[in-house]
């Protein structure tokens, strides 16, 4: 792998800042500065410290770095929860960021665990 842009959890994570981007334009006008700029905050660190790690050619800051990753995750699961419980997003614009929310935690986890084994 030549390049952090070729990690499926970086470009899956792209995807999820470009639909998260797109929920945060429906939520209220009161919001922007808000749970839509807080949001927005961690949806943009986690495929930005999946690269910032993978740029430190150190496997503990690699490390540590995709922890941060997954940290905004869930902060972004979180935000996105929040959303649903105040009512300013449906279920239906939700689903396809939860899920996508879930993948790529879930593909966080096996990098994590592929480069702690690597130690």
């Amino acid at each position: 792998m030549e390049d952090y842009r070729d990690l499926l959890v970086w470009q899956k994570s792209m995807e999820l800042v470009k639909q998260v981007y797109a929920l945060t334009k429906l939520l209220p006008n009161e919001e922007v500065f808000g749970l839509s700029n807080q949001i927005r905050r961690a949806v943009v660190s986690i495929p930005s410290n999946i690269a910032e790690g993978y740029g430190r050619h150190s496997r503990n800051d690699y490390l540590r770095f995709l922890n941060i990753a997954r940290g905004s995750k869930n902060e972004v699961e979180t935000q996105l929860e929040i959303c649903l419980m105040l009512d300013y997003l449906k279920p239906e614009p939700l689903s396809a960021a939860q899920s996508l929310c879930t993948e790529v935690g879930k593909m966080l986890n096996s990098l994590i665990n592929t480069v702690e084994i690597q130690k």
